[in-house]
């Protein structure tokens, strides 16, 4: 085997060897041990350093920043400095160097494979070209006092403007791409678009936001003592148990949609978009502040007001046994359960997608059901898990799987309540996302399991007393 075949890492005192063939895994595992190898070869290296060297192994300039935020003299001669020893490192590891280009540089192939993207430990997808760029520009601002209103956005907004060029006469779906699928959960290698590409996908969004998060975080830290492996690891790969004993509640990878929305605001937004398209609307041109206004609209309903949703391929879902029958939308009626079995909540990905592929197997083995009974399932983890989803029929309420939505909160809710975020994901963001898509009334209705089905208790005491004080819930079966 020849020196470039493999590459070794240090983190955390364990010296890990990965091979040729395991470089390409495409995770955010992979991505910050080789960031930790470059800064252990380049001890001392500023972050800001660092991060404007990985931007130019993604085919961008050193100084990428200088459209919006400039840099001084000093400041370039330090990056260079620094940059020739990065390169110097690069040039003897043809592996690694290999390795970063492909992991960072963002395109999509004619089979709709998207490039550039990893998949992180929480099951959602990042590009890692935006979050870098969000990066240096946080780093760049930490240093310059005169840092533009809303820098943090001018990553996002820059793919959001081209998406919105791009796509001026499409629908919401065609100018924001559907996620997708990886063809392995366990060693990612290859991501495939479910539906046409934009250039506003769910994984270049996922790293803008990222981006956004931790630049707006690093503008204004002590960079000295910033280590940005260190950071990645903290944002990125720490697990729900471990977050909820950590003051740092912005730096939650998980909780993205949540803490952006804390930075931003559908106005900054669309002045950022303007600003990327290089157009600043003046009074009378109506035409591109419609459609940026129309485009920041449909972003904010897809990113902000719904929930994260894990698609069936990221919990490993066997194929219905039959063809499913379609549903009318939007429908009147949303039902609410629990799992009862497991008794516990799931806390991650692995976890809950066993959960998930368990009910599955019961339903349809035990129960001889055509696949998962449960529209939506609820886990402990941030995010909800899709059953068969808005547009199937499913076997969740007896008589009623036509006329509404079954969600169902993994664990036993008799004598305790879901956390109060995992309820806020259903009550707050799941049926808003419904009503805004046209799959539910505006007027429709919430009732608990045991509402309609006098046989049960679910969806457990504690959470059926929980339903009865929100908005929709009515205490009475209109259809009796």
């Amino acid at each position: 085997m020849t020196p470039g075949a493999l590459w070794i890492i240090t983190m955390s005192g364990i010296c890990v060897v990965i091979q040729s063939s395991a470089v390409h895994l495409r995770n955010m595992e992979h991505f910050i041990m080789a960031v930790t190898h470059l800064e252990d070869l380049n001890p001392g290296i500023s972050p800001l350093a660092l991060v404007t060297s990985l931007n130019k192994i993604a085919d961008r300039s050193v100084n990428v920043t200088h459209d919006f935020m400039g840099s001084s003299d000093n400041e370039d001669d330090i990056h260079c400095r620094n940059d020739s020893f990065i390169t110097e490192q690069l040039n003897t590891n043809h592996n690694l160097s290999h390795f970063l280009k492909k992991l960072i540089h963002h395109f999509i192939t004619d089979d709709h494979e998207e490039r550039g993207v990893v998949l992180i430990p929480d099951g959602t997808t990042v590009a890692l070209a935006p979050l870098l760029l969000g990066l240096q520009y946080g780093l760049q601002a930490n240093k310059d006092s005169n840092q533009p209103h809303g820098f943090y956005l001018l990553s996002l907004a820059k793919y959001l403007a081209t998406s919105l060029l791009q796509f001026e006469n499409a629908t919401p779906s065609e100018r924001f791409s559907l996620d997708g699928c990886w063809d392995s959960v366990s060693a990612p290698m290859v991501f495939t678009l479910s539906g046409m590409p934009s250039f506003a996908t769910d994984a270049l969004v996922h790293g803008g936001m990222d981006g956004a998060i931790l630049g707006k975080h690093l503008s204004v830290v002590n960079c000295s003592e910033v280590n940005l492996s260190t950071l990645l690891k903290s944002y990125y790969l720490r697990t729900v148990e471990e977050l909820d004993h950590v003051s740092d509640s912005h730096l939650r990878g998980r909780y993205r949609r949540k803490n952006f929305k804390k930075i931003t605001n559908s106005s900054l937004l669309q002045e950022k978009v303007a600003e990327a398209l290089h157009s600043h609307p003046q009074k009378g041109d109506l035409g591109i502040e419609s459609l940026i206004e129309k485009g920041i609209k449909e972003f904010m309903l897809r990113y902000m007001e719904c929930p994260a949703i894990i698609p069936r391929c990221m919990w490993e879902a066997a194929l219905p046994q039959v063809p499913l029958s379609p549903l009318s939308p939007p429908l009147p009626f949303l039902y609410v359960h629990h799992t009862e079995i497991p008794s516990k909540p799931c806390r991650n990905l692995q976890m809950c997608s066993k959960n998930m592929r368990a009910m599955q197997h019961f339903h349809q083995k035990g129960r001889g059901w055509f696949d998962i009974g449960y529209s939506f399932v609820v886990g402990s983890d941030g995010y909800i898990y899709e059953g068969r989803g808005w547009t199937s029929v499913g076997a969740h309420t007896k008589g009623r799987n036509t006329v509404g939505y079954g969600v169902a909160f993994i664990g036993n809710y008799t004598a305790h309540l879901p956390s109060r975020y995992d309820m806020e994901l259903l009550h707050h963001h799941l049926v808003k996302c419904g009503v805004s898509n046209g799959f539910l009334q505006k007027n429709f209705t919430i009732l608990g399991h045991r509402q309609v089905v006098a046989t049960t208790n679910c969806p457990g005491d504690s959470l059926y007393s929980e339903i009865t004080n929100w908005e929709h819930y009515k205490d009475t079966d209109p259809f009796q």
